[in-house]
């Protein structure tokens, strides 16, 4: 701690990303990033900007980017706000639309991001807890509040709401805004973006790191409305004008045009996600059920810590969050079915089955 920190500086607790360890022929399901890469259209879009245009700004608008999305959902390109994954939209959402001074409602057990963005904003949290079966109970999101915020699957359970619940909780909430973070929806979810046209208080965030396989160029969006968001490009433009390059623009753009690619993945990881399922529950697990790329997994005879430990001598990583209510759980990244096989090869030794 340095006597230069300000105040808000020694107070907050910054959120923890999924390790990227640099081992040799790891078996990486720790991170949920996708097992397929981008679509080629995506490399041949990146590579045409590999040129002289560098030297110039790209698009402060991302306009040809919010074309593609908005043909994408059939909705306004006017009601897409773009930004530096959905990370910084969300950072951007805390500062924009959320009332100050009143509490921010969210899930005990979701993303870790939203109590670090109540820090860093000064904005108080009021935690709803998850029901019994680790599901998101809309009647209990009726309090007067400054705004609500949810993922939608849920992080890490991987459990989904549905969109005539999600509907249940932006309409008993009309005087604030309701941000469905739908990070993994594309992996079984219905989006609410089909209810922004109904709803002037709902904004729906979403990446191109999970189903399209970008995560390493870094774009997020946020769709609702109009009034929404203009709010956002108002803190974007105060903040940094060019939050995606030219890199970024043209590869996100290529990934949404090439639907026949984004399917075929899709449905590759959902098909995978319901083999590896079956295989834990094989072994003895309970598994939640999972509308995303990962499964929240528990042994009634093996504690999380364990088990998290044990596959990484043998070259696996999994996550392991040490928190109230979910300590026991693994949430494991659906990867290839090669590396499904290698996980479910190494569990019976830890579990001591033969």
């Amino acid at each position: 701690m340095s006597k230069f920190w300000s105040p808000l500086v020694r107070d907050l607790v910054p959120y923890v990303p999924g390790e990227q360890p640099k081992m040799a022929n790891l078996v990486k399901l720790n991170t949920n990033e996708n097992p397929y890469g981008p679509s080629p259209r995506v490399i041949e879009a990146i590579q045409a900007e590999l040129g002289d245009s560098l030297r110039l700004y790209p698009d402060p608008e991302g306009d040809q980017l919010k074309q593609s999305i908005a043909g994408f959902y059939g909705i306004s390109p006017r009601q897409v706000f773009l930004g530096n994954g959905s990370d910084e939209v969300l950072a951007h959402i805390f500062q924009a639309l959320f009332q100050h001074g009143e509490p921010l409602l969210f899930p005990d057990i979701s993303y870790s991001f939203y109590p670090v963005y109540c820090g860093l904003y000064g904005i108080e949290p009021r935690i709803i807890p998850l029901n019994d079966q680790f599901d998101i109970d809309p009647e209990d999101y009726r309090p007067p509040n400054g705004g609500v915020i949810f993922p939608n699957p849920n992080a890490p359970t991987g459990r989904l709401l549905s969109l005539a619940d999600v509907e249940r909780i932006v309409a008993v909430n009309p005087e604030r805004v309701v941000v469905v973070d739908e990070a993994y929806v594309d992996f079984g979810g219905e989006s609410a973006i089909a209810l922004i046209d109904r709803y002037p208080n709902l904004l729906v965030s979403q990446t191109l790191s999970k189903a399209r396989s970008l995560a390493g160029l870094r774009v997020g969006f946020a769709v609702g409305h109009v009034d929404l968001i203009e709010a956002l490009q108002r803190v974007k433009d105060s903040f940094n004008s060019y939050p995606l390059d030219r890199l970024a623009l043209a590869g996100a753009r290529a990934a949404f045009d090439d639907r026949d690619y984004f399917e075929q993945t899709r449905q590759s990881v959902i098909a995978e996600r319901e083999r590896l399922t079956c295989g834990l529950k094989q072994l003895g697990f309970e598994v939640l059920p999972s509308a995303a790329n990962f499964v929240f997994a528990c042994h009634p005879d093996r504690a999380g810590s364990d088990l998290a430990r044990g596959l990484r001598e043998q070259g696996i990583i999994v996550r392991h969050f040490n928190k109230p209510r979910i300590s026991a759980f693994l949430r494991i990244t659906i990867g290839t079915p090669e590396q499904s096989n290698a996980l479910l090869a190494a569990l019976p030794a830890l579990l001591g089955n033969r």
